[in-house]
């Protein structure tokens, strides 16, 4: 149970906190919409691994969950890249791009000032672009965010990865805005 009351307490992690607070909700998805699956060289599926990792860096059991489906979905992976992703990615491979970023969004969630030049260049050799950069560390950064917001309420959250396969193909292929939420002016 939530620390607040929810008006739909069935809802869980950061969906109920949004159905509570539609006019916060509305800002929050569309920075979401715009870092996981707006214009970026990288492709949707790495920027949710680097969501989802950094929010298991964070404990946060319903959005390293819920985005790791979400990146399951468009990498076509096996549920089980959930679990990978704990363990370092071990089963799943990837680049050495990629790699270099998530060391960058790691250095992040323990706190911005972490992050070293070296750790800038060490990405630049591996291929990634200033945009590329900026964009891992605005993921991490607000990743951090949304974890505090959803356990910060002490929301609900499922236990098995396999209750978020199919909200990780609705996060995936439908977004995170919804039409009948309108953009605050």
């Amino acid at each position: 149970m939530a620390h607040i009351k929810l008006p739909n307490e069935e809802l869980p992690g950061i969906v109920g906190l949004f159905d509570f607070r539609p006019e916060t909700a509305a800002p929050l998805r569309l920075l979401a919409e715009t870092l996981l699956r707006g214009n970026s060289t990288l492709s949707s599926g790495e920027r949710e691994l680097i969501a989802s990792y950094v929010s298991h860096l964070n404990d946060c059991h319903f959005c390293h969950t819920s985005h790791g489906a979400a990146a399951i979905a468009h990498l076509a992976c096996d549920i089980s890249l959930i679990d990978d992703i704990k363990e370092g990615f071990q089963t799943i491979p990837v680049s050495s791009k990629l790699s270099a970023l998530l060391n960058i969004a790691s250095k992040v969630q323990r706190g911005g000032k972490h992050v070293l030049p070296e750790d800038i260049e060490s990405a630049k050799l591996e291929g990634a672009s200033d945009e590329e950069i900026h964009d891992t560390v605005l993921i991490a950064a607000s990743f951090c965010m949304f974890n505090r917001y959803v356990d910060g309420l002490g929301t609900w959250a499922p236990k098995e990865n396999e209750a978020y396969r199919d909200m990780g193909r609705r996060m995936a292929f439908a977004g995170y805005l919804r039409p009948e939420v309108k953009p605050v002016a």
